[in-house]
């Protein structure tokens, strides 16, 4: 029986699809220069296609590993809903679409960052780093970061300092928000033998983990107002959100709690982290507009 389309978007993980989509948007939106709608349109477009192509490629190489554990053993391809073959056409195609579409449509300097986001995710992070090192998340955290310098670029056709603070905030962002999560899906990594920081160097040495890359990632999230490259709308979320932010990350450092189901530390941390970056990359565009 053929896949589903449903098994399809299940594939391209929609989920995380959407905040590399908002970020990128973000990205677009808080350029100096204007881009045409519709350009602006396809270069967003591209930003989701690349990710869920790379999305499907990590989930086709991971198949076996998923299987084992409970949080993704219900995906397409461990379920067996899906062909390992469809699942890699899937990406491949989608994949190459979307970077050829952006170098035509909208220009070749946002195609190639956006060709490096799919490869250094697929290659680096799932291939390389992933099934061998506890540094898989701080190391792979860049595939996360490019969308906003990918948005930038698709409209200035360069890259200045605020799309580099935008992505060192993401990269920094990625430890903390992930090892939150490890922290209480540990058994299922465990099982799998994935090296996640947890499994490897325990729950104490990652929940200190997660405060120490916090204090960088707060740097660089205020960074782009005290610098005087965003106002006052951005420098108040930042303000405000990143001291929330520590104090959850804190929390998770002081928390000695081992059962999985008690960590409501660690489950906050990860929770709050998403929002985090939501609302500050809405307040980067709100910013923007009501300056121009």
């Amino acid at each position: 029986m053929p896949a589903d389309w449903r098994d399809f978007v299940a594939l391209a993980k929609p989920r995380v699809m959407s905040l590399v989509v908002f970020t990128g948007l973000a990205g677009l939106v808080a350029a100096p220069d204007s881009i045409h709608p519709l350009l602006g349109f396809v270069a967003v477009l591209c930003i989701a296609l690349a990710a869920g192509a790379a999305g499907a490629l990590n989930q086709w190489w991971e198949a076996d590993t998923d299987a084992l554990m409970k949080r993704t053993a219900n995906r397409p391809l461990p379920s067996g809903r899906m062909e390992p073959g469809a699942a890699l056409a899937f990406g491949v195609s989608v994949g190459t679409g979307s970077v050829l579409l952006m170098g035509l449509a909208v220009n070749w300097l946002s195609a190639a960052i956006l060709a490096v986001s799919i490869l250094y995710y697929v290659f680096v992070y799932t291939i390389w780093l992933k099934p061998r090192t506890p540094q898989n998340i701080v190391i792979g955290g860049a595939a996360g970061a490019f969308p906003p310098l990918i948005g930038w670029a698709a409209v200035t056709g360069d890259i200045t300092a605020l799309p580099v603070l935008l992505f060192a905030l993401i990269f920094l962002w990625t430890p903390p928000h992930f090892w939150s999560l490890a922290l209480f899906i540990n058994s299922d990594y465990a099982k799998a033998g994935i090296p996640m920081l947890p499994v490897v160097a325990g729950r104490r040495t990652t929940r200190r983990q997660v405060f120490i890359y916090s204090l960088p990632m707060a740097a660089s999230a205020v960074a782009p107002w005290l610098l005087g490259l965003t106002g006052p709308v951005y420098g108040a979320t930042a303000v405000a959100l990143t001291g929330a932010f520590l104090l959850l990350a804190a929390r998770v450092a002081m928390s000695h709690e081992t059962e999985p189901a008690k960590m409501a530390a660690e489950r906050q941390m990860f929770a709050f982290s998403v929002l985090y970056l939501f609302i500050l990359f809405g307040a980067l565009m709100a910013d923007r507009m009501l300056l121009s």
